[in-house]
């Protein structure tokens, strides 16, 4: 229900512009589908943070059903729902939460404090120049997953 709150994309050009069009913001992009139960959960907590982090960054998920963002799917290689994408004025940020995969938040944040740390944390790097910041949550807190390699 609180994926409704939330503004959805489903084009390619909704997500340029809105990547193009946020200045000095964060933008979190929620890339998953409105009917997956953990993506729901996810979702609660990023309506729940919303108005938190209003000062400093916008939210917007990714319908990735939509055969129009697939461009997106693909370049940031978006195979685990939920995952989460960070951008500064147009520029890709880059979370080290200790996993392998440094592009994105994969998983559901366990609570919403977890997701205002980490926006504020890139929010503050981003600041100083940053392209790549720590993550500030603690190691038992962050999901974690197998990456698989194919053809490798």
């Amino acid at each position: 229900m609180s994926s409704f709150l939330l503004k959805t994309l489903t084009k390619k050009e909704e997500i340029d512009r809105i990547i193009r069009d946020t200045i000095d913001e964060v933008l979190v992009l929620r890339f998953g589908r409105c009917t997956d139960t953990v993506c729901l959960q996810h979702d609660d907590i990023l309506a729940k943070s919303v108005t938190d982090v209003s000062k400093f960054a916008k939210v917007a998920l990714v319908d990735v059903d939509s055969e129009d963002v697939q461009v997106y799917v693909k370049y940031f290689d978006i195979t685990w729902f939920p995952s989460t994408v960070f951008f500064f004025n147009a520029h890709h940020m880059k979370l080290d939460s200790g996993t392998a995969d440094h592009t994105k938040w994969v998983g559901a944040f366990h609570i919403k404090q977890d997701f205002i740390d980490v926006v504020e944390a890139i929010y503050r790097g981003a600041m100083k120049g940053k392209m790549i910041v720590q993550c500030p949550v603690p190691p038992e807190r962050i999901p974690k997953y197998q990456l698989l390699y194919k053809d490798v």
